[in-house]
């Protein structure tokens, strides 16, 4: 009978690298960057990784098809590599992959590496795939990924009620506490506290979102060593950080082809959350998670999450923000090292890069000013595709 992946699985090493607009840097340097820190941190020798999962997404303009560049650039041994992508939750695939075949007693130690290098492909956002340039030149400017979140929002706004003012400040502040959040955080891309009343008077990019209610792209890698929980404790590493779960949900079309979706909320976040809770163990989240880094493509989407995932009742997610609940400081802290909105979205390093910050909390690395008190479990999430069609990842991991 199956069992899930509770337990099964100790994360022993993480790494990431700087994001930004890494010009001086190729992705195979952003490879060894994070993993260099990975090695480091398992405390072990390069030989001893049994087998690899590579997370990257836009082969065609970055690193080529296949786990072959991982493989080269780290000169491995031979050993099996396996290239993994699933739009924005490319990353966490990897993870997922890893630590399954820990699990499965097919080896004993693996790596999950994802790298994204998007600055040099001279493209404002991220590049266009054929599908979606034939959507957009159908339907027109709304076939945009700020477009169709933007979408979301009046969607959201209209079903609760919300005036648009009060929405409006509501999205500013998921922003404005990102911000500040990242210029605590010398990795981030963006490193700049940016005000509320900035944030409201911004260029309007597709109402009700403004230029900073949008992520940016950059390039960036993160990467995780895992192992058994046995291997760990043997290896005297503080901790161990366990893998608590591992859910992946896909559309099914539902949303997009039926008129039963209210076009508020994100199915797929909704069921991959309760796959997850399920698998951890965990009947109250709102109680029980420690902290999260959600998918804030758009400020629109950190705050439906927050519903989503069973944090915030429905219709009550603005009321949670406005009182700080969100806030580094808060309940429960989403986004304390700046969020998509800080480090920019390199696809294939995203999902990598959120579980290296919950990781990170859960050993205490940081320092004081952010630093999330007594975390006990630390939530990961990813939406990959449009608000009606798309692919989540919620990972939990804890001590």
């Amino acid at each position: 009978m199956a069992t899930g992946i509770r337990d099964k699985v100790a994360i022993l090493g993480m790494g990431c690298s700087k994001f930004g607009e890494r010009w001086e840097s190729s992705a195979e340097d952003l490879i060894i960057e994070s993993f260099q820190e990975a090695l480091a941190d398992a405390g072990i020798e390069k030989k001893e990784i049994q087998a690899a999962w590579f997370g990257t997404h836009i082969d065609e303009v970055n690193v080529g098809k296949s786990g072959v560049p991982l493989s080269t650039t780290l000169k491995f041994p031979f050993i099996p590599v396996t290239r993994t992508e699933n739009f924005c939750a490319t990353g966490t695939e990897a993870f997922r992959g890893a630590c399954y075949a820990v699990a499965a007693g097919v080896y004993d130690i693996c790596l999950a590496l994802g790298v994204e290098k998007l600055k040099d492909t001279g493209y404002g956002g991220l590049p266009a795939t054929a599908a979606f340039g034939q959507m957009q030149a159908m339907i027109g400017p709304n076939a945009t990924a700020p477009g169709l979140f933007a979408q979301l929002a009046t969607g959201y706004f209209a079903k609760y009620g919300v005036d648009p003012a009060l929405g409006k400040k509501a999205l500013a502040h998921i922003s404005a506490k990102s911000h500040a959040n990242g210029a605590l955080n010398p990795k981030a891309h963006l490193r700049r506290p940016v005000s509320e009343e900035q944030i409201i008077h911004a260029p309007m990019i597709a109402y009700p979102l403004g230029l900073f209610d949008c992520c940016g792209v950059s390039d960036g890698a993160a990467a995780a060593i895992v192992t058994t929980p046995e291997i760990a404790r043997s290896l005297k590493k503080q901790g161990p950080v366990l893998v608590k779960a591992l859910a992946i949900c896909v559309s099914s079309g539902e949303e997009a082809m039926f008129n039963n979706w209210d076009g508020a909320h994100l199915e797929t976040t909704v069921r991959a959350g309760q796959m997850a809770f399920k698998e951890a163990g965990i009947k109250n989240p709102r109680e029980e998670i420690s902290m999260m880094e959600v998918h804030d493509c758009f400020s629109i989407t950190e705050l439906t999450v927050y519903e989503d995932l069973q944090i915030s009742p429905r219709g009550k997610a603005i009321d949670d923000t406005m009182d700080g609940f969100f806030d580094l400081k808060g309940k429960i802290p989403c986004q304390p090292d700046g969020g998509l909105k800080c480090f920019g979205h390199p696809i294939g390093a995203s999902g990598l890069r959120m579980l290296y910050e919950m990781y990170s909390q859960l050993l205490e690395r940081w320092p004081e000013e952010r630093r999330v008190k007594n975390p006990r479990f630390g939530l990961t999430h990813n939406l990959g595709g449009i608000p009606s069609t798309n692919v989540c990842s919620v990972a939990v991991i804890g001590r």
